[in-house]
């Protein structure tokens, strides 16, 4: 899918408004006008507001679109490695001076096809694993900027729901193949026995009847649960995902606000990222910093969301201790 159809009115809203963007003292007359590509994949709605975020962060530092940058966004509108690819390739085309992409999929296209072209990132698995940065605090490549997830929270996610459902003997970790390099099931498979649980892993494709097969085989035996790990294709389905979760009495923690917003049980991870934080990058690599001398950062705040009125349906007690320790408690 290209970003073209996407909803018309909402990429004019992105893409066109830079007409009414005032401009900055900092901006310098005569200097040579900046490139900056946007790669962005995977279906959240919540994507238009991050970018507008980055470019108005990107305006308060005195960069005005039309006089000292041009910017160009694509937006794949899936999680498709191929997609990601054929946009990658139009961006580098055009010889930006700096790329933003987001998530690992849209990173790992860019990153396959420039090794000059500084490159600041977000993604939800460890840099280092995944080959983009040598450190954290010397990247030591053409990429920099910030992850928004480490497999061992799973060990987190398993504790969390052995606590709300200690009659719990097995869990299905869920995401799609194109997560599944992080390792999240690995680190759970790791720790599993402690817990007195069976662990399984659920690979499932961007298709619904797909998901809800894998879902309807996982629950035809007792006490199972679901973990599930940062993935652009689960939360796509979150409403098909909780639903099911409900119908067979599947207790799950979540990697996203969202899908305790449709009815989930538990959700617990790092607070969203500021994209303000990733236009100070964009700007400090446009002014002449390289980004091997800019510190990947890591998340430093996490929240944890319970559904009380979710718990009840599953005839699930939550612990007063875990009740107190939330950040939110939805009745």
């Amino acid at each position: 899918m290209h970003f073209r159809q996407w909803k018309r009115r909402e990429v004019i809203t992105l893409l066109g408004g830079a007409a009414a963007w005032p401009l900055t003292a900092r901006a310098q007359q005569g200097a040579r006008m900046k490139r900056f590509g946007i790669l962005r994949s995977g279906f959240e709605r919540d994507i238009y507001n991050q970018i507008s975020v980055l470019r108005d962060g990107l305006r308060d530092l005195g960069w005005t679109e039309g006089r000292n940058i041009r910017i160009d966004t694509r937006l794949t509108g899936t999680n498709d490695p191929d997609v990601a690819r054929g946009l990658a390739t139009e961006l580098i085309g055009l010889a930006p001076d700096v790329i933003f992409a987001n998530p690992a999929t849209a990173v790992q296209a860019v990153r396959r096809l420039t090794s000059t072209i500084p490159i600041v990132f977000v993604q939800s698995g460890d840099p280092i694993q995944s080959g983009l940065v040598q450190s954290l605090s010397h990247p030591s490549s053409n990429a920099t900027g910030f992850f928004t997830f480490e497999p061992s929270i799973n060990t987190k996610y398993l504790q969390l729901l052995k606590d709300i459902a200690p009659q719990l003997t097995r869990v299905a970790v869920m995401q799609a193949q194109t997560s599944a390099w992080r390792g999240d099931f690995a680190v759970i498979q790791a720790v599993a026995r402690s817990f007195s649980v069976a662990s399984l892993a659920m690979l499932i494709r961007d298709d619904a009847a797909d998901i809800e097969r894998a879902i309807v085989a996982f629950a035809r035996e007792p006490n199972g649960g679901l973990i599930l790990p940062p993935d652009t294709v689960t939360l796509k389905h979150r409403g098909l995902i909780v639903a099911l979760a409900a119908k067979h009495h599947l207790p799950a923690v979540y990697w996203h606000r969202e899908f305790v917003n449709v009815g989930g049980l538990l959700f617990y991870g790092p607070t969203p990222l500021d994209y303000r934080r990733v236009a100070s990058y964009v700007d400090r690599i446009l002014r002449g910093a390289k980004p091997a001398d800019l510190p990947v950062q890591a998340p430093i705040k996490f929240d944890l969301v319970v559904n009380l009125k979710t718990a009840k349906a599953l005839g699930l007690t939550i612990p007063e201790q875990l009740l107190l320790s939330a950040d939110e408690v939805v009745e």
